[in-house]
């Protein structure tokens, strides 16, 4: 059974069909279905978040364990949204989904997908890591994360998750604090110091100024989860991005670029063009 992982979907479900449609031609002769694995952000922005939704939790509820998605920003701006922590920004597609009628059970869902995932060897989060987790300590600290948004307490957890601070990972960091620190890195990290300081005003650059600091959080010299091979999505200025360890898979599906899939087993890449639905600047259409 081969894995592929699908790079940000963002509501565009016609993409999403016609590249899983791929997936299963290519596999029409494997003695095993395979497994699919999203690299989060699977709504809002594109044209059709609802029925994206809808179209990735059947896949999940039906493969018994090999379709999976983790958490982007965009995920979980959508939880928030629907428990009144947050407002619709102007450019949110998610009205649909907070009117539909099985609203509560696509929210239940998508809050008990996982933050990071280890698969074929790879490890699988939406944005990035910081320099300071080895490869273990990561995926600890995405089960914490987890275990909160899985649990009673969701709309006290999500009240607490906004935020730039702590800008920097400490292991002494606890409570709130702590847990906002992970999921800043894993949902919304790009650019970060040598030391591991986030920053988050960067958004539609592949590049930082070299007088900075700043550099991709994947450059930081001596990064304890080089290790492991890292796939992310989230950096559409980036294009598919593909070094030894490293895969990119944000190659700008809601932008005008393409929905990309790589399979982990033999790492070929498929590629479906979209149109443009929304517009920004920086974004490459692939690259490696």
């Amino acid at each position: 059974m081969k894995t592929y992982v699908i790079g940000d979907l963002q509501g565009c479900h016609e993409q999403t069909v016609a590249l899983l449609a791929r997936i299963a031609s290519r596999e029409a002769d494997a003695a095993e279905s395979p497994s699919i694995l999203f690299a989060g952000d699977l709504i809002n922005r594109g044209p059709d978040s609802l029925a994206t939704l809808r179209h990735v939790k059947a896949l999940c509820e039906a493969s018994d364990g090999r379709v999976n998605s983790v958490l982007g920003n965009h995920d979980l701006h959508l939880l928030a949204v629907a428990h009144g922590i947050r407002p619709e920004h102007d450019s949110d597609t998610l009205a649909p989904i907070l009117c539909a009628p099985d609203r509560e059970e696509l929210i239940d869902w998508l809050r008990r997908r996982p933050l990071m995932l280890r698969a074929e060897g790879h490890l699988l989060v939406h944005a990035g890591l910081l320099p300071q987790w080895s490869a273990a300590q990561a995926l600890a600290l995405a089960d914490e994360v987890a275990a909160m948004l899985r649990g009673p307490d969701l709309p006290a957890f999500l009240a607490h998750m906004y935020g730039n601070q702590p800008e920097r990972w400490d292991d002494g960091l606890r409570g709130a604090d702590r847990l906002r620190c992970v999921i800043n890195a894993m949902t919304r990290l790009r650019f970060c110091t040598a030391d591991g300081v986030m920053d988050f005003k960067l958004k539609e650059s592949g590049t930082a100024d070299p007088g900075s600091g700043l550099m991709p959080w994947f450059e930081v010299p001596g990064r304890r989860s080089a290790d492991h091979t890292v796939v992310f999505g989230h950096w559409s200025a980036l294009g598919l991005l593909r070094r030894p360890h490293l895969i990119g898979l944000d190659s700008g599906c809601v932008w005008g670029g393409q929905l990309t899939a790589i399979c982990l087993d033999d790492h070929a890449v498929l590629q479906e063009d979209c149109p443009c639905y929304q517009q920004h600047g920086g974004l490459k259409k692939s690259g490696t």
